[in-house]
């Protein structure tokens, strides 16, 4: 089984592609992975931000696609409005099945987008979604509405989702994940207290992927990867292949 990240380059392994390449190892995906920009970066901060020009986003997605079949790929930092549009147009010639985490803002504060991002991604890129994961604060952004509870999620959800499916992931909501796929869903989980969730969204959305990949409908995707990262989180599995070996059976 294979897929694809398509995303940001986090040098210090906790986010962006090596993460997502992690999960996949870990859950017995191959990885392949697309880089969209450059950042200097620690768990702490955000330095610089170097985009790649869309060009050879584009040949790096037909290089690799010209000598493997790969059906699911996820997004994670796109970066400006024009990385977007194309990505969204070799998605559609590909036929790619989708997984959108809409990174905006690191865990750190650090901007990782440009302006007009959230509206290109509504036009562009969640239209061809399969699922888009979206925090708290990426799903106030998309949906234009505050969010203080689960009331507000679910109203979000319903908003976001009528474009596509959508689960707002519940780290800064009680632990608790809100779906909705043509109708609202909560899976209830448990607030960690834990410093060690930097790139937590990416192993999500990544494990997610991976769980559509080889064959689970969303609803058991969703509940394992939720499973999958509590996991990581507690035993601090963030940032070596070793330890997310570890939990390779979930």
């Amino acid at each position: 089984m294979k897929a694809m990240t398509i995303a940001g380059f986090d040098p210090s392994g906790g986010a962006g592609v090596l993460n997502d390449i992690k999960t996949f190892h870990s859950l017995d995906v191959y990885g392949t992975a697309v880089i969209t920009a450059l950042t200097a970066q620690n768990v702490k901060r955000v330095e610089d931000i170097l985009p790649v020009e869309t060009e050879f986003i584009q040949k790096q997605m037909d290089l690799v696609l010209e000598e493997e079949n790969i059906k699911y790929a996820k997004t994670g930092m796109l970066y400006s409005p024009e990385i977007i549009k194309t990505v969204a147009r070799k998605i559609r010639e590909y036929e790619m099945s989708l997984v959108v985490d809409p990174v905006m803002i690191a865990g750190s504060g650090g901007l990782l987008s440009q302006k007009g991002i959230a509206e290109a991604l509504k036009k562009h890129l969640l239209p061809l979604s399969q699922l888009c994961t979206p925090n708290i604060s990426e799903a106030e952004i998309l949906s234009g509405l505050k969010i203080m509870d689960e009331e507000d999620a679910r109203e979000a959800a319903l908003k976001i989702g009528e474009i596509c499916n959508v689960v707002v992931t519940g780290g800064h909501l009680k632990g608790s994940d809100v779906l909705f796929d043509g109708s609202v869903k909560v899976f209830q989980g448990e607030l960690l207290e834990s410093h060690n969730t930097h790139g937590s969204g990416c192993t999500y959305s990544a494990a997610a992927t991976a769980y559509l990949a080889k064959g689970y409908d969303l609803e058991e995707s969703l509940e394992k990867s939720a499973e999958f990262v509590r996991n990581s989180i507690k035993n601090g599995s963030y940032g070596t292949l070793d330890q997310f070996w570890r939990f390779k059976k979930y």
